[in-house]
C-alpha cells in the first residue's frame, strides 16, 4: 500500500473512532441526563401521591390508585412491608397475589429505609422499560412506574444529529487529510527519487529549501550524496591506477574466484598463456596441465601461499606465484623466465665457446714453448714454432680484441657519432688491407657506388670495422679467381650497401643465426682460416646502433651477399 493510501486510511480511521466515542458519549450523557430529569419529576410525584394514600387500604386505595392513574397516565403500585402488591393500577386485585414479590426491588428496600428509592430496568410484570421511584408510607411504599419513550426519542434524534455531524466531518477531515498527505507525501517521494538516483549513480534533484524534518532530511540526503560521489570517485580513482598499474606490469596477474573461474588477467598474463585481449580464459586447473601447478591452485584456493614455483607452460619458463583472498578465490602472479633462462644458456654456451676457442691456441702456444725449452731444434724448426707461436698469439688477440669491442657495444659504453663518410674511398682503402692480410689480391674487386648513394651518415671508426668485417669475411671464403663486389644504391632516405662474394654459399638452414656470437656453419674451416666467429655479431650491433639494419642473402654455389643499411649523409645533416 502507498503512503498515501495509508495516510488516508489512518486519517479515516482516527475519524469514525472520534464519531465512533462521540455517538456513544452523547448517548450516555443526554440518556442519563433525560432519565435524571424525569427521576425527579416522578419523585415529586411519589412524595404526593405517598401523602394522599396515607393509611387507606382497601375499596378506597383502589379508587384513589384508579383515578390517579387516569389523571397522571403514571403506573401506580402500593407495596406492603412484606414486598406484596396491595394495589396495582395495571392489574385488578385477583391477580395480585400472583405477581413477583418486590422485597428485593432496589428502589422498594430504599423507601422501607424512609428514603426515596429509584430504578430503570425492565418490568417482570409488564415486560417494559420502566423508569420506577418508591416513597415510604406507613405500612409499606408508594412506587409511580413510568415508561420514558421520549427519553429514547431525544438520545435517537441526538445520535442521527451527531452521526450526520461526523459524516460532515468525516468528509471535511478526508478533503483536509489529502491536501496534508500530499504535503507531506510529495516531498517524500522526490526523497524517495533522489535516493533511487543516488543508488543508480546518477545526479539526484534534491530540494533543501524547507525548514522542516523533511527539509532536514533532504539536507542530509544531500551531504550524504557529495560524500558518496566523493568517495566513489576516489575509489575510481584508485581503482583506474591499481588497473593502470597491474596492465602495465611486465609481471602477469590472474585473478579468480573459490571456482578457479578467471575474473581477471592482465595482458601481461594473456600474452604468456597465449590468449587474445578479448578471449575468455578457461579454468586454471584446466590451463595449467603441470600436477605442480595445479597442486599450487587448489593449495591457493583452500587458502595456502606458493612462492616462486617454476614451470614449463607451451616451451615458456614460468615463475608461479600464488597468495589466497579472504572470502574465497585466489591471486596468481607469472614471471617469465623464458629470456632470462635463454639469457643463462647462452652465457653458458659464450663461456664454453670462449674457453673453446682460447683452448686451441693456447695448447699450440704451449706445447711449442715447452718444446723450445726443452730441447733445441734446428734453426728452421725453431723459426717455424715460434711463427706458429706467434700465429696463435695473434688469433688469441683478435678474439679478445673482439668480446672487448662486442661487450662494449651491447653494454652501451660505446655511442656512434655519424658525420659524413665517403664510401668508395673507405671501401677500396679497407679491401686493399685485408686483401694483404688475407693473402686475397688474386680475387677480383669492384666498386659500384653512384652518386647519390656517395656518401653515408656513420661513425667512421665504426663503419671501416663493418667493412672490414664483411670484407674480411668474403676473402676468406671466395675461393682463387673468385670476385667481391661493394654496392651502393639509394632507397629513400637510407643508403643500402650490398658485399657480394662467389664463395660456396651458406645453406638455408644456416643463414638466420650466422649474425650470432661464435656460429659457425663450418667451425673446422673458420677456424683453420683465423676467423674468431664474431665479426658479423660485432657487424649487427654496429649496424643497429646507427638505426640501420643488417640481412644475409645466399645460395648454395652461388655466393653470398651482406646487405648493409645505413641512413644517408644528406639526411643526417639536414636532421
Amino acid at each position: 500500500m502507498r503512503l498515501t493510501r495509508k495516510l488516508l486510511a489512518s486519517y479515516l480511521a482516527v475519524v469514525a473512532t472520534s464519531g465512533v466515542v462521540l455517538v456513544i458519549g452523547a448517548d450516555w450523557s443526554l440518556r442519563s441526563r433525560l432519565t435524571r430529569e424525569a427521576g425527579l419529576e416522578l419523585e415529586r410525584e411519589v412524595a404526593y401521591l405517598a401523602a394522599a394514600v396515607g393509611t387507606r387500604r382497601g375499596p378506597a386505595l383502589d379508587t384513589l390508585v384508579l383515578r390517579v392513574t387516569r389523571a397522571t397516565e403514571r403506573r401506580l403500585t402500593v407495596i406492603d412491608t412484606g414486598g406484596h402488591v396491595i394495589a396495582d393500577s395495571d392489574f385488578p386485585d385477583s391477580v395480585l397475589v400472583s405477581l413477583e414479590n418486590h422485597r428485593t426491588r432496589p428502589e422498594f428496600r430504599a423507601a422501607l429505609r424512609g428514603e426515596v428509592g429509584r430504578d430503570y430496568r425492565r418490568s417482570v410484570s409488564t415486560g417494559r422499560w420502566e423508569l420506577k421511584v418508591a416513597a415510604p408510607i406507613p405500612g409499606g411504599a408508594v412506587r409511580v412506574s413510568a415508561p420514558v419513550p421520549q427519553v429514547d426519542a431525544v438520545v435517537r434524534d441526538a445520535q442521527t444529529a451527531v452521526l450526520l455531524g461526523a459524516l460532515v466531518a468525516a468528509v471535511v477531515a478526508v478533503l483536509l487529510a489529502l491536501g496534508f498527505t500530499r504535503s507531506v507525501t510529495r516531498p517524500l517521494v522526490r526523497l524517495r527519487d533522489a535516493a533511487q538516483a543516488i543508488a543508480r549513480g546518477e545526479r539526484p534533484v534534491v530540494d533543501t529549501r524547507g525548514g522542516d524534518e523533511l527539509g532536514d532530511l533532504a539536507r542530509t540526503l544531500r551531504g550524504l550524496e557529495e560524500s558518496l560521489a566523493e568517495r566513489i570517485g576516489a575509489l575510481e580513482r584508485e581503482r583506474s591506477e591499481t588497473a593502470a598499474l597491474v596492465a602495465a606490469m611486465v609481471e602477469g596477474v590472474v585473478a579468480c574466484d573459490a571456482r578457479g573461474a578467471v575474473v581477471t588477467a592482465n595482458p601481461a598474463a594473456r600474452r604468456m598463456l597465449g590468449f587474445r585481449p578479448d578471449e575468455p580464459l578457461p579454468l586454471l586447473t584446466e590451463t595449467f596441465r603441470q600436477r605442480s601447478a595445479q597442486e599450487a591452485i587448489a593449495g591457493a584456493l583452500a587458502g595456502t601461499t606458493t612462492q616462486g614455483l617454476e614451470v614449463e607452460f607451451e616451451r615458456r619458463r614460468l615463475l608461479f606465484s600464488a597468495q589466497p583472498l579472504q572470502g574465497g578465490g585466489a591471486v596468481f602472479v607469472l614471471h617469465d623466465l623464458t629470456a632470462v633462462r635463454r639469457l643463462e644458456a647462452m652465457r653458458r654456451d659464450f663461456v664454453a665457446n670462449v674457453s673453446h676457442e682460447l683452448k686451441t691456441p693456447l695448447t699450440v702456444v704451449r706445447g711449442y714453448a715447452e718444446t723450445l725449452l726443452g730441447e733445441e731444434p734446428a734453426p728452421e724448426v725453431r723459426r717455424s714454432f715460434l711463427t706458429s707461436i706467434l700465429v696463435n698469439a695473434g688469433r688469441m688477440q683478435r678474439l679478445v680484441d673482439d668480446l672487448l669491442d662486442l661487450s662494449r657495444i651491447e653494454s652501451g659504453a660505446w655511442t656512434p657519432r655519424p658525420e659524413p663518410v665517403a664510401l668508395g674511398p673507405l671501401a677500396g682503402q679497407v679491401w686493399t688491407e685485408v686483401a694483404r692480410a688475407s693473402n686475397a689480391e688474386d680475387r677480383a674487386f669492384t666498386l659500384e657506388i653512384p652518386a647519390d648513394a656517395a656518401e653515408v651518415a656513420a661513425d667512421p671508426q665504426a663503419l671501416r670495422q663493418v667493412l672490414s668485417n664483411v670484407l674480411e669475411n668474403a676473402a676468406r671464403y671466395t675461393p682463387a679467381g673468385g670476385s667481391v663486389a661493394v654496392r651502393a644504391r639509394r632507397q629513400r632516405g637510407d643508403v643500402v650497401i650490398e658485399v657480394a662474394d662467389t664463395g660456396p654459399g651458406i645453406p638455408g638452414e644456416h643463414l638466420p643465426r650466422i649474425f650470432e656470437r661464435f656460429y659457425r656453419v663450418d667451425a673446422a674451416r673458420s677456424r683453420e682460416l683465423g676467423g674468431t666467429g664474431l665479426g658479423l655479431a660485432i657487424v649487427k650491433h654496429l649496424v643497429e646502433a646507427h638505426g640501420g639494419r643488417v640481412e644475409a642473402e645466399s645460395r648454395l654455389g652461388a655466393g653470398t651477399t651482406i646487405r648493409v643499411t645505413l641512413p644517408a649523409a644528406v639526411l643526417a645533416a639536414a636532421g
